[in-house]
């Protein structure tokens, strides 16, 4: 909201932008995609067998060999940025070209620094401390708005307070983890041993993992190369769409699959396949209860939710109605976005790379096909439906495969169910219809009288979903139970 308002829609925010995909993209892919997904289950099984000491020697050995490849590819692609930047934006004029590569050289070392911040997360949730790294992104945020709000006008480009901004809470976020790394008992000097059995166990899993962990940001990615040939803007305005898919997911998709991920694990290494099936099967109904309404929210109130959000200072009608179009396009694959998180810990917790691979290459391909199918007559909007139809084709493609090798099978019940949340989608889809108003309503609404009334639709929506709900007979048990 703060990036809308003070820097609006133009070159330098499509550079910045660019900017902070790219290590944002590594780190996803790397740091909470590919590592995460294979030292985690790798740690359950150290956990299980190994003793307290041979699991601090593990451990340093991973922090050791994880810093020195990362420092190895911050240090590369500083040099070769120029490179990187015509790559992944091709379209670029010099401007937003020359502007990219000097604001990616600041930014790319934060892909080291929260790679680490990752490394240390993955360690706490391993022991059952989810809060201190579910807190650690919300530095990030308050970082950038301190940026933006007290030092961007120091900047002949204002946007260029961001760039630094984010290589400042890099910093911070690991700092604020390390004490609580210490409680645990793993605060060591890390350890250069690529030959410790363990460290040689993730990077065999790591290597396929790096497209299966992270399928949707390689497609957020794609867009983006596709998007540099577009009008100007057009990253921006996918940038903002994503915020608003990214919401949901991030508050409740990410967070649910990051604490099912150690469990599904613990039960693979105690050999406990009955609460395995009913750990992912419970993983699968909570995602499906918030990510379906959350779907069609965001795509029904689309021109509410930007105006009331965005449409101020800089950010200009034109930008709502350019930024609504991918906002609808994103809401189409919003609930498959969530779902692949949750679906791929099915394979890695059983230490299962190359399937998910195969899949998420798969989609990949698909996704750019779409790409250049869609971008012609829906521009940037055909980008992102072109993601959301790939993450759909990605999540079928996922669920055939579990069926296969028998890693998983849906739990009784599913059919009641699912005629439970259609009653409930549909009773908010016919308020919504009645109540949310035009888009031209919207756009001439002061902001007090916009807070007000999305306000309205919101609460509303969510007690008449929980009523319905409770009127077709599901109750808070039926998934804490699933939950113990």
């Amino acid at each position: 909201m703060i990036v809308a308002r003070l820097f609006g829609v133009n070159a330098g925010v499509d550079a910045f932008l660019v900017a902070f995909k790219l290590p944002n993209f590594m780190r996803s892919l790397f740091a909470e995609g590919s590592f995460s997904q294979a030292f985690v289950p790798t740690l359950a099984h150290y956990k299980h067998n190994k003793s307290p000491e041979e699991i601090r020697k593990f451990v340093a050995h991973t922090a050791g060999c994880l810093s020195a490849m990362l420092l190895v590819i911050t240090m590369l692609a500083v040099i070769f940025m120029p490179l990187i930047i015509k790559i992944i934006a091709p379209g670029f004029d010099p401007y937003r070209f020359q502007l990219a590569v000097y604001m990616t050289r600041i930014t790319f070392p934060y892909l080291m620094l929260i790679s680490l911040t990752a490394f240390v997360g993955s360690i706490l949730n391993s022991y059952g401390k989810f809060g201190i790294p579910a807190f650690a992104p919300a530095i990030l945020n308050i970082i950038l708005i301190i940026a933006a709000l007290f030092f961007s006008h120091f900047f002949t480009v204002p946007i260029e307070s961001q760039a630094w901004g984010i290589l400042i809470a890099g910093f911070l976020q690991l700092a604020f983890q390390l004490p609580f790394l210490k409680e645990v008992g793993f605060l060591r000097w890390p350890k250069f041993n690529f030959k410790d059995e363990g460290v040689r166990r993730i990077l065999k899993l790591m290597v396929p993992a790096l497209f299966g962990a992270s399928i949707v940001q390689i497609g957020l990615l794609i867009n983006t190369i596709f998007a540099s040939f577009l009008k100007t803007g057009s990253i921006t305005w996918l940038y903002f769409s994503e915020r608003l898919a990214y919401f949901p997911q991030g508050v409740f998709g990410v967070a649910l699959a990051t604490v099912i991920l150690p469990h599904l694990s613990k039960h693979v290494a105690q050999k406990s396949p009955g609460e395995f099936l009913r750990a992912m099967d419970w993983g699968l109904r909570c995602n499906i209860l918030i990510g379906l309404p959350a779907a069609l929210t965001m795509g029904i109130l689309s021109g509410p939710l930007i105006t009331t959000l965005f449409d101020y200072g800089r950010f200009n009608q034109f930008d709502v109605l350019m930024t609504q179009r991918s906002v609808i396009a994103y809401a189409v694959g919003l609930l498959a976005f969530m779902l692949i998180k949750i679906l791929s810990t099915g394979f890695y917790a059983h230490q299962n790379i190359k399937t998910p691979v195969k899949i998420g290459v798969a989609a990949v391909l698909f996704n750019i096909l779409l790409n250049a199918v869609l971008i012609g007559p829906l521009q940037h909007a055909g980008l992102a439906l072109a993601t959301s139809l790939s993450s759909c084709f990605n999540v079928l493609l996922l669920i055939y495969f579990l069926y296969k090798h028998k890693i998983f099978k849906f739990q009784s019940g599913w059919g009641i169910y699912l005629l439970q949340l259609f009653a409930a989608n549909l009773a908010i889809i016919i308020f919504f219809y009645f109540e949310q108003g035009t888009i031209t309503t919207w756009l001439v609404y002061s902001a007090g009288e916009r807070i007000e009334h999305l306000s309205y639709l919101l609460l509303t929506s969510m007690i008449i979903y929980l009523m319905v709900l409770g009127m077709c007979g599901l109750r808070l048990r039926h998934f804490t139970v699933r939950g113990t």
